[in-house]
């Protein structure tokens, strides 16, 4: 009898307890014995199904969740796929950019390099020994100088265009034309050359759209005497032992290009050079010439070089002397700005006027 009431549906119990897959355990049920429904036996089978149906809900929702996930996943990876597809579009535009970028900076650069003074056209200037010499601090700079004659008038140049790249060196070439026109057009009045340059780059840059603009330092030499107009640097004057005479120029001019006139703030400056005399013209790049401890090269060491050398040396050999020393004091750093020099020495006196 204990067998038919306890021992035989105990028995039917565990193996269908058996029969439960453990990677499935939801697919199965347990039938309550007979007669059974109200004791532990039925307790037991109604207890166990309960849990089986609340893992048959879990599961049923993992797989819901599963589902939605995959569909997320694939979203999302078709939406990563048109992105590394349209950013694999815009590297191939970048590059192309980058490249006629590239190309069309060192068309400029080369451009600057072409139309500076080459060292034929220094050596026909009989009464000045001169050196020049421009670094860039990029592909394309914006510092400007230019040593031109005409007509016995040597036009010597020196600016420094506001920043660096296409559009500073586009104004330096610009700035270039002026002077050559203005000088080939005989315009010698220091002032009206100015202002009338001006003027042209003035209306340039509105028509660019820029806020660029220069410092910008003239002299016009003829026989021994300078005639010195625009605002710029500090202009060194070297007398033929070494001394130097540090002349202002913030009351000869104005930034050009910012303003359409400034004639009001235009002057000129004589300065009379004697053989063996001579000018140092530099842009900011060289004074300020930061080395690795961020210390400034500054003006006081330029005119210590200067005034070591300046007896013995020639325009070239001077140039070199303050180029090794800049370079010196920079410690393998890369310069932040355009470096550019211009050294000029009296050598003589035409003999008209000796006579």
């Amino acid at each position: 009898m204990l067998r038919i009431l306890i021992t035989r549906p105990l028995s039917l119990l565990s193996e269908r307890l058996a029969q439960i897959d453990a990677h499935n355990p939801e697919k199965l049920r347990l039938d309550i014995p007979k007669g059974h429904t109200q004791d532990e036996l039925g307790l037991v089978a109604f207890t166990t199904n309960q849990l089986l149906a609340s893992i048959e809900e879990k599961v049923t929702a993992q797989e819901r969740l599963n589902e939605e996930l995959e569909r997320r996943v694939a979203e999302r990876t078709c939406d990563l796929e048109q992105a590394n597809s349209e950013i694999s579009k815009l590297n191939e535009r970048l590059k192309a950019e980058n490249l006629r970028m590239g190309t069309e900076l060192e068309i400029t650069r080369q451009l600057q390099q072409m139309v500076l003074p080459k060292a034929h056209e220094l050596s026909q200037i009989k009464e000045l020994d001169i050196a020049c010499f421009m670094q860039p601090a990029t592909e394309v700079g914006g510092d400007y100088y230019d040593v031109l004659q005409d007509n016995g008038i040597v036009k010597i140049g020196i600016g420094d265009v506001t920043g660096h790249g296409l559009e500073s060196g586009v104004m330096m070439l610009m700035v270039q034309m002026a002077v050559r026109t203005l000088l080939a057009n005989n315009v010698l009045d220091p002032k009206q050359f100015l202002n009338v340059l001006n003027r042209a780059l003035y209306g340039n840059v509105q028509r660019m759209q820029t806020d660029k603009n220069l410092t910008l330092v003239l002299l016009d030499y003829q026989s021994g005497l300078l005639r010195l107009s625009g605002q710029h640097e500090e202009v060194l004057k070297v007398t033929a032992d070494g001394k130097i005479q540090r002349i202002d120029t913030i009351d000869l001019g104005f930034m050009v290009g910012l303003q359409e006139d400034i004639s009001d703030f235009v002057a000129h400056q004589e300065i009379q050079l004697l053989p063996g005399d001579g000018l140092v013209l530099y842009t900011d790049g060289v004074t300020e010439a930061f080395n690795p401890q961020g210390q400034c090269y500054g003006l006081d060491r330029l005119c210590e070089v200067v005034t070591q050398h300046w007896k013995h040396s020639t325009a070239a050999q001077l140039r070199d002397q303050v180029i090794a020393d800049v370079e010196l004091h920079l410690g393998g750093k890369h310069p932040l700005d355009d470096i550019t020099l211009v050294v000029l020495k009296q050598l003589h006196f035409p003999l008209a006027q000796a006579a």
